[in-house]
């Protein structure tokens, strides 16, 4: 390594290695001719030392699972659109233009082929999860706040998270048209708007 290389180092914000080591990842995943994704090889390709992943990350998995939630955080913004079935489809767009890229499949299945095996490791993904999870659940409270009646968390992640996974996994890409509408519509039924239910029973 130079000394030009090494004072870059040391100028750069631990942000700024996060974001450097993110794209590593996503660089390595996207290159069918690339190195075997390790640690050493993400270190490298991210112009840090790779104690410094290590000490940050502690193993691949959580680095994965950091990588992949950071970046679907980054392309699903909560947009407030002011009802529940607009904040939804924006973000179920946003979703689905993510798992429609090279780069945003790799990232979920190379998360589902590195499943941890230790209790550590579960507790970690667990943790990557919930910061998922968080999302959902604002949106599930603006809409109550606005007086919506949103679903369970449980069952928006069956119905509405779950099967991008899928098709992400398996590298089936979404219809090219209507796949958000359908899945919210699915979701919500009749029973998402404040007086859903009285205006059904007077029909």
């Amino acid at each position: 390594m130079t000394q030009k290389q090494a004072s870059a180092r040391v100028r750069r914000s631990p942000e700024e290695v996060r974001a450097a080591v993110h794209q590593a990842v996503v660089d390595l995943l996207s290159d069918p001719a690339g190195e075997d994704l390790n640690i050493p090889a993400i270190a490298q390709r991210a112009g840090v030392n790779h104690t410094s992943v290590y000490r940050r990350w502690g193993n691949l998995d959580a680095l994965l699972a950091d990588t992949v939630t950071t970046r679907l955080e980054r392309d699903s913004p909560l947009n407030d659109t002011g009802t529940l079935r607009g904040d939804l489809l924006a973000w179920a767009e946003a979703s689905v233009a993510s798992i429609r890229t090279s780069e945003g499949r790799a990232l979920v299945r190379a998360v589902v082929l590195s499943m941890p095996n230790s209790a550590q490791a579960q507790a970690e993904r667990a943790q990557q999860f919930q910061r998922r999870m968080h999302s959902i659940e604002q949106i599930r409270r603006r809409a109550t706040a606005r007086g919506e009646n949103p679903p369970p968390l449980e069952q928006i992640l069956d119905q509405l998270i779950a099967p991008f996974y899928i098709r992400a996994i398996f590298g089936i890409d979404p219809p090219d048209s209507g796949y958000p509408e359908l899945l919210v519509d699915r979701l919500l039924g009749d029973g998402s708007a404040p007086g859903a239910s009285s205006a059904s029973a007077a029909d």
